[in-house]
């Protein structure tokens, strides 16, 4: 295991000051995603190994957060969410180092990608993604109590509009009705 990480660290090191490229096909079409190595080493050296190792394999959509699905929440967030769903899933990693925003820089933006944790060093395999501008997850936000925000580490660069059909399939209480399937995820050569 060991490793592996310090494999995907060199290939990080090689790639600094450049951006990877992930195609992540839908049932509803292409997202593509541009990856910061350089500002969130960690956090994408994670989200490589999933990919990189089809770890993937069960990636899907299956919750999402609009204005409107929101009562308990004084702050409102408009988000899709992904993952592994299920705990304890047999391809799931142990959870990585919380990357702040105070840190890389990268802010939670329209089209953002980021990973879902409970506490600081809990994020593993599930991800989302960002709907309009969300400065209340960044580091010193308000969305979590503890103020450290999430983990982003690349951005949508084409796809929006399947980012946004996700957003406003059927929902019960955020969960989708009918989870949207990642039908493939990898790397753009």
């Amino acid at each position: 295991m060991f490793k592996k990480i310090i494999t995907h660290l060199s290939i990080l090191t090689i790639c600094l000051g450049k951006t990877i490229m992930i195609n992540m096909e839908t049932n509803l079409g292409l997202i593509q995603i541009e990856l910061y190595p350089d500002k969130a080493p960690i956090t994408v050296s994670n989200f490589l190994q999933y990919v990189d190792e089809t770890r993937y394999g069960d990636l899907h959509f299956y919750r999402v957060v609009h204005l409107g699905n929101q009562p308990d929440n004084e702050i409102k967030i408009e988000v899709i969410q992904g993952g592994l769903e299920i705990d304890k899933h047999p391809m799931e990693l142990p959870p990585i180092h919380h990357e702040t925003t105070n840190k890389t820089g990268i802010k939670h933006e329209d089209g953002t990608l980021s990973m879902a944790r409970l506490e600081p060093g809990t994020a593993s395999s599930e991800i989302f993604i960002c709907i309009n501008d969300q400065p209340e997850l960044d580091f010193g936000g308000k969305r979590n109590p503890d103020g450290q925000g999430f983990a982003a580490f690349g951005k949508v660069v084409s796809g929006m509009d399947i980012v946004r059909q996700i957003q406003s399939k059927p929902e019960k209480e955020q969960m989708l009705v009918k989870p949207v399937k990642v039908n493939s995820i990898k790397r753009v050569k």
